[in-house]
């Protein structure tokens, strides 16, 4: 798990690829600096999400950026069991993901994604695409319950 400063709001990224993780944290920090939690499996996302083992006291985010393909359990099992849970069904999940299978789109729609985002190929593309989730979820979108200081 890894930890950056935080000033305009707090972002779970659920990520496997380093890589994917380094451009979306430089993308992401473009604008602004934000807290960003990263673990790189389904399991892990949801014990830091339901404060279990080593995370227990933890604040919810007020995003979590979830690909569909990880390691231990999918981004879809993730989102189904966030959903299930009245601590945090209405918290928002935008699943950042590589995946062109329709089926992962209705199935993400289905579970309860508030948004379904494909990862563009080139690295222009992906920053912008980045850049404009964190400005549109945690500057424009009216969550419903206060957002982190």
């Amino acid at each position: 798990m890894t930890e950056t400063k935080r000033t305009q709001g707090h972002i779970l990224l659920v990520e496997d690829s380093q890589d994917d993780v380094d451009l979306t944290i430089r993308a992401l920090n473009r604008q602004t600096d934000l807290a960003i939690t990263v673990v790189g499996d389904g399991a892990e996302a949801l014990q830091y999400l339901f404060g279990e083992g080593e995370h227990g006291g933890r604040a919810l985010p007020d995003l979590v950026l979830l690909d569909i393909n990880l390691p231990k359990l999918s981004g879809l099992e993730v989102l189904r069991r966030l959903r299930r849970s009245p601590e945090t069904e209405l918290l928002p999940v935008v699943m950042l993901t590589t995946s062109r299978e329709e089926r992962d789109v209705m199935e993400s729609y289905r579970g309860g994604a508030n948004s379904y985002v494909r990862k563009p190929v080139s690295y222009t593309e992906f920053v912008e695409a980045v850049n404009q989730l964190g400005v549109y979820w945690l500057a424009l979108n009216q969550a419903p319950w206060p957002t982190t200081p």
